[in-house]
């Protein structure tokens, strides 16, 4: 017969109820011991060495007259008792949450946003962003409404003696230049978000100066620049930005400027205030903004092949689908597979220079041999097609059937303002010109 050995179970739940008695009187212990150690820290809150007990309190009474406050997305007509409310259209809006947020309770303006032809683009058409302002009395009776369907057109809806009333009119806009300034910390983008300036103004600047910078290589942790542009803006708010007017860029210590002029026939480009085109024949870069993953070397490890080969072209690494754009005016000489190129363009350019676009995803609509393309038209888009290890563009640049590298290889200028036009853009120039001074010389006064 075997004995069954005592449990051990009771033995450790002793030693763990001993255990936990144990912190637990300490931790009364480090509690009360601490207490003095508050009032010590409370008596430096205070000031070192300042008995609370001698300090004389006097009680002072003044009239101070407070600033008037006005809510800016709110403005009240005390006469009629009416709001003004202004809004912009979020993501998640839907017609009811909008017309709550807006203060629209009665039901017969919220039937006739719902059923009017007119007045049911605010159902329709609700787009993140856009602008919509209106009137209520106290009891949320709609009286007046007005929504920004688009850059062009604006929505009226108004409370009239025979009912509720809507119709769309031509968007009535205020245009003026915008002054800015900023300074590269990190990059492009990032410098214009600090700056508070639209990523379209960024692109713009991109392609303004990208025969002279290249924005994927050339920038310094330092350079500046200051543009003047275009702002709409609708019952005072920003409602689109249009087109750079006058820019200057400091890269690497070298100063940069451009003004835009558009000549009596209506054609716009980009000159230096004397009046040369910045614009080269060709782009120095056909993508937009990438990174450089591989450059132009006639002895390169190749990744694929696993051995020494030369590397006649520049590789940029971008996104699958980014936009590929012809670096100069063209007429396409091949479309299609070509061995390690995979998906591949050829453009052939005046003055024996050719170009490459390599490892496509795909090509542009409609483009075939012979096609003529103008320069910064898409003609294909990123991908890894052929012999690569991933998503990019391989670009090549030819003279007379030789290589030449990208990024080195000197780019014939455009041609300048024409001398019947040079009088009037001289004229124009100089008021872009003494607008950017302008914003240069604030910015030094403010450092100084």
């Amino acid at each position: 017969m075997q004995r069954s050995e005592p449990s051990s179970k009771p033995g450790i739940l002793s030693q763990n109820r001993r255990f936990k008695e144990r912190k637990l009187r300490l931790r009364w212990l480090l509690a009360f011991s601490s207490l003095p150690l508050f009032g010590i820290f409370t008596a430096f809150g205070i000031a070192p060495q300042t008995s609370v007990q001698d300090i004389n309190i006097h009680t002072v009474v003044e009239n101070i007259e407070l600033p008037e406050t006005i809510a800016p997305m709110v403005q009240v007509d005390a006469q009629n008792s009416s709001f003004w409310q202004a809004d912009q259209i979020r993501r998640d809006d839907t017609l009811a949450s909008l017309l709550s947020r807006l203060n629209i309770t009665n039901d017969d303006a919220i039937e006739f946003l719902k059923r009017n032809p007119d007045a049911r683009a605010l159902a329709t058409q609700l787009r993140p962003g856009r602008s919509i302002q209106a009137q209520t009395n106290q009891d949320g009776q709609l009286l007046k409404l007005q929504y920004q369907t688009d850059n062009n057109s604006t929505l009226h809806v108004e409370l009239t003696a025979n009912g509720y009333e809507a119709h769309v009119a031509e968007t009535v806009m205020e245009t003026h230049p915008v002054l800015k300034s900023a300074e590269i910390k990190s990059s492009l983008f990032g410098a214009t978000d600090e700056a508070g300036i639209p990523d379209a103004i960024a692109i713009q600047l991109a392609e303004i100066f990208s025969s002279d910078i290249d924005f994927h290589s050339d920038l310094r942790r330092g350079d500046r620049f200051v543009v003047v542009y275009e702002a709409s803006y609708w019952n005072g708010e920003l409602a689109r930005t249009g087109q750079v007017l006058a820019a200057e860029f400091i890269n690497d210590g070298k100063t940069y400027r451009a003004v835009r002029y558009r000549n009596p026939e209506g054609q716009v480009s980009y000159y230096t205030p004397e009046g040369k085109s910045l614009h080269k024949s060709f782009l120095r870069s056909p993508l937009e903004f990438s990174r450089i993953s591989s450059g132009f070397s006639l002895g390169r490890f190749h990744p694929i092949l696993q051995k020494m080969r030369a590397h006649k072209g520049v590789d940029y690494a971008a996104p699958i689908g980014t936009r590929v754009k012809a670096s100069a005016d063209a007429v396409v000489d091949f479309v299609g597979v070509k061995s390690g190129y995979g998906n591949v363009v050829v453009l052939r350019h005046q003055n024996g220079i050719s170009t490459v676009y390599g490892h496509l995803s795909r090509f542009a609509a409609g483009l075939h041999r012979g096609s003529k393309v103008s320069q910064g038209d898409i003609i294909a888009y990123v991908g890894m097609t052929g012999l690569a290890t991933g998503p990019h563009l391989h670009y090549e640049f030819l003279l007379n059937g030789q290589h030449r590298d990208p990024l080195t290889v000197a780019l014939p200028n455009a041609v300048p303002i024409a001398p019947k036009y040079k009088a009037d853009f001289l004229a124009n120039s100089s008021k872009l010109v003494a607008q950017l001074q302008l914003l240069i010389s604030s910015n030094l006064a403010s450092l100084e």
